[in-house]
C-alpha cells in the first residue's frame, strides 16, 4: 500500500490520485485543508507543475488497525526559481471500510538544497 502511494505520485499521473480516496476524504497538507475527493485533482493540479523533477520515498513507520503512519522525503526543483528543495515529513493515514482512504493529514518542512546535495 505504502509502495503503491509512493508510486503513484513519483509517476505524476494526478488523475488516478482521487480513485484511493472516499467520496468524504478529509486531507490535510501542510497548511491546506481539502474536504472530498472532488477537491483532489484540482489541488494536485496546481501544485505538481511548480514541483518540476519530483521524487518521493515513502516508508511506513506504524500500522495499527484501519491507520498506518508513514514518513517521507522529496526532492524538487521549484519551476519559477529553479532551487531545489528537499521536503521531510510525516502522513498519517485513516481507512473506510472499503479500504479507501478516508483521512490523509501531512505535516513537512520543505528545506533549500543545492542541487549537488540531492540523494533522490
Amino acid at each position: 500500500m505504502v509502495q503503491n502511494a509512493e508510486d503513484i505520485w513519483n509517476r505524476r499521473v494526478a488523475e488516478v490520485v482521487p480513485d484511493d480516496y472516499t467520496k468524504d476524504t478529509k486531507w490535510r497538507y501542510k497548511d491546506a485543508f481539502l474536504e472530498g475527493r472532488a477537491a483532489i485533482l484540482p489541488f494536485i493540479r496546481e501544485r505538481w507543475p511548480i514541483q518540476e523533477e519530483y521524487r518521493l520515498k515513502k516508508e511506513m513507520w506504524a500500522f495499527a488497525g484501519d491507520r498506518i503512519s508513514v514518513r517521507f522525503i522529496s526532492e524538487w526543483r521549484h519551476r519559477d526559481s529553479d532551487q531545489w528543495y528537499r521536503t521531510f515529513g510525516n502522513e498519517h493515514w485513516e481507512f473506510a471500510e472499503d479500504g479507501l482512504q478516508s483521512l490523509l493529514d501531512i505535516s513537512a518542512n520543505d528545506i533549500e538544497i543545492a542541487e549537488s546535495d540531492r540523494t533522490l
